[in-house]
């Protein structure tokens, strides 16, 4: 653990809301280091030769090319990064994880979605949860890519509520096996998978519980037909039937019942993940846009020129560099949080798990976001491509379709929306974050008289800082109110929660965004960062009109009379710019540097 990990203060999860971070506290793209830039660059060179260049192949439904990359990216060590060296992987930080992630993702969703059940859900269970037979015996097979994994868990009637699945596990009269019965459905990467890992019901627990099933057509276990869908074509997706399949006792994974706990630790890493896998993907939809907009021609001028498609270039460019920004920050937490753990004695697996746990609601806000931001970074890729990009020969309506799916996996939106919000609530009601008193604070600020003073905001940012600042105020306002009136019954009132969720999101986004841009003004120079901080100014802009408009829907949601009065004229207050930013120069200045590199290249 490095010097810097001791020294710097590591915030909890959530509490980002609540207290101040230094810009030198948080880690950014700017500071991968040699290590972390080796392995992007040789991830980027597998994609561009591999991928990127035979895009088409995975539109066709090419599941056997699928495989064949698969089978390549274990090769070349791809799929072992966070494999502990004892299991036969490179056991390298989280971060690294999150590079290969992201960089990985860009050429096409189909096997994006291949590698992220393979490294995430149908290996990290074992590495996680699995007894030290069962890491030796499964997990080098997987980290070098010599099997394959999927994961079990969703079913016909068990979607989002993920526990109530009848698939069933009963132990046999000698007590040496289950026999597991059962449909489980969108199952990726079920056509070549070696293993499983499923989740069944014993007996009448509440809870399920975790298996290691080897994929044994012998042995009860039958797959649908690979399923039709809107996009990644080339991700290998059936039903997976299992009839009395069974399964040696010493598989069973974890203790009983604990595979609901299983599954929602393995969705934390995922979420995060899947953010990750959404980076890259702006980053080339931005530089095919670019290079078209440069090239295609429209009453004799180029269009990149036109102030129309300036607007839409700078607009994608600042949703890639905020997710950026949000996902990497949240990631080095994250690594340094398991540093810490295993500094103070925790397993790998113990420091892992709490590692991520601690930060949930960062992972779901970031799932949310960084989900988002690509599916519109997408769709404005196709508007700057007019009719071809509405044409299959061009790669955006690809693009498009394959981040379609990105905010229904690892948990809908709409349910890590409301998760953000619960998760952060309990948390507060366990004391590992104080909002009781920067709520008591808020409430008590808006009976107050307002200062009429003029701050200085000579420095860089100073002023956006305070209006962040303030932006989590809203937040503070909405849910401390909400909760004194609901207490407990908050969780009914989803359109509250999840309007509460977006000022969330967009005070943890935009903060992230300023943060790195201020960290690297610092050391590299204002001018070496002008499009960065324009970048950073836009998202604020666009974030407080989120937050006024959620705000306002929460407000009169459940406040009435004096108190909505009051509340409304906090929004207004909390949301104030005290000099109006000229957007539309923003987004010129950010145009005109995307056209000249000709992509994206803040990264």
């Amino acid at each position: 653990m490095s010097t810097d990990t001791i020294n710097k203060e590591i915030l909890r999860g959530g509490q980002f809301l609540v207290k101040e971070t230094k810009c030198e506290d948080i880690f950014t793209l700017e500071d991968l280091t040699e290590e972390h830039k080796m392995m992007r660059d040789s991830t980027k060179e597998f994609v561009d030769r591999e991928l990127w260049a035979h895009w088409e192949k995975f539109e066709h439904k090419d599941y056997a090319y699928t495989e064949e990359c698969m089978r390549k990216a274990g090769e070349l060590g791809l799929l072992s990064i966070a494999v502990p060296q004892a299991y036969g992987g490179m056991g390298m930080g989280f971060v690294s994880t999150m590079l290969v992630c992201d960089y990985i993702s860009g050429a096409t969703g189909s096997f994006s979605t291949a590698f992220g059940a393979h490294t995430g859900i149908g290996t990290m269970p074992i590495t996680l949860y699995g007894t030290e037979e069962q890491k030796q015996k499964y997990v080098p097979k997987l980290a070098s890519g010599e099997w394959f994994g999927a994961y079990c868990l969703t079913e016909p009637g068990a979607g989002s509520d993920a526990n109530s699945g009848k698939t069933k596990a009963v132990l046999s009269d000698d007590g040496k096996h289950y026999s597991i019965t059962g449909q489980k459905m969108w199952i990726s990467n079920a056509g070549f998978c070696n293993l499983f890992i499923v989740f069944a019901r014993i007996g009448d627990d509440k809870n399920i519980t975790g298996f290691i099933v080897e994929n044994n057509p012998k042995n009860g276990i039958t797959l649908g037909d690979e399923e039709k869908k809107l996009g990644i074509h080339s991700s290998s997706t059936r039903q997976v039937f299992f009839n009395e399949t069974k399964v040696p006792v010493e598989n069973m994974l974890s203790e009983r019942g604990n595979g609901f706990k299983i599954a929602m630790n393995a969705l934390n890493i995922g979420r995060i993940k899947l953010a990750a896998a959404c980076l890259d993907a702006q980053r080339r939809i931005i530089g095919e846009a670019v290079n078209y907009a440069n090239e295609r021609i429209q009453f004799k001028t180029p269009i990149i020129t036109f102030g129309a498609i300036k607007s839409k270039i700078a607009e994608m460019a600042t949703a890639c560099y905020a997710s950026e920004s949000a996902s990497y920050r949240a990631a080095k937490n994250i690594e340094d949080r398991i540093s810490l753990r295993e500094a103070a004695g925790n397993s790998h697996q113990e420091a892992e798990l709490k590692g991520v746990e601690e930060y949930a609601i960062e992972c779901s806000i970031l799932k949310v976001a960084v989900s988002e931001l690509v599916q519109f970074v997408s769709d404005e890729g196709i508007q700057i491509f007019g009719g071809m990009g509405f044409s299959a020969d061009a790669p955006m309506e690809k693009a498009w379709r394959d981040a379609r799916i990105s905010r229904i996996y690892e948990g809908t939106n709409e349910i890590n929306r409301m998760l953000s919000v619960g998760m952060l609530v309990k948390k507060a009601m366990k004391g590992h974050v104080d909002l009781l008193g920067p709520a008591t604070a808020v409430g008590e600020e808006l009976m107050g008289i307002p200062s009429f003073d003029t701050p200085d905001f000579s420095e860089l940012f100073a002023e956006e800082k305070d209006l962040v600042a303030r932006l989590k105020k809203v937040f503070l306002m909405v849910a401390g109110s909400a909760v004194q009136k609901f207490g407990p019954e908050l969780e009914q009132h989803q359109q509250l929660m999840m309007a509460a969720s977006d000022i969330l999101i967009q005070a943890y986004m935009v903060e992230s965004t300023i943060l790195r841009t201020e960290k690297n003004a610092k050391r590299f120079g204002e001018e070496a960062q002008a499009a960065q901080i324009a970048m950073s100014k836009l998202y604020l802009y666009n974030a407080t009109d989120i937050v006024v408009k959620k705000g306002k829907e929460a407000i009169v949601s459940f406040a009435e009379g004096d108190e909505q009065r009051m509340m409304l004229m906090g929004l207004k207050r909390f949301t104030k710019y005290t000099n109006n930013p000229n957007v539309v120069a923003l987004r010129t200045q950010i145009a005109d540097k995307v056209a000249a590199d000709n992509g994206y290249t803040f990264d």
